[in-house]
């Protein structure tokens, strides 16, 4: 039976000794040092740290990877795949930074930021 976890906190985080199946839901910043058996739904950045692994979908505002993810990542701004990041999984984002040896499985789609801005004339 899956469980979801919900926190309005400033700072959430997921020890190196601490494995959750569900889905967490956090309405602030999160940090991933163990265990994640399930989705992630964050309203601000996520970070995943070197020994956290995650299986399962993420959507964040920002996110940080230097773990391993299985799963699809969608994040509205910007998206950090570390030189120590494993990542089997489709990425949507807006803005996306890859270190030298990150290693990335899957498809990326680039979301648009803002519509496109068409000159206008000088008369």
């Amino acid at each position: 039976m899956a469980r979801e976890v919900l926190s309005s906190g400033l700072h959430s985080s997921l020890t190196p000794d601490t494995t959750v199946v569900g889905t967490i839901s956090v309405a602030s910043d999160i940090r991933i040092d163990g265990v994640l058996d399930g989705n992630l739904d964050c309203r601000g950045k996520v970070v995943i740290g070197e020994k956290g692994k995650v299986t399962g979908c993420i959507v964040a505002v920002n996110a940080e990877i230097m773990g391993e993810v299985k799963g699809n990542i969608k994040v509205e701004e910007k998206l950090v795949l570390k030189s120590t990041s494993v990542l089997e999984g489709d990425i949507e984002v807006s803005v996306l930074a890859v270190e030298p040896q990150a290693q990335i499985n899957g498809r990326c789609t680039m979301l648009r930021t803002r519509p496109s801005e068409t000159p206008e004339s000088e008369n």
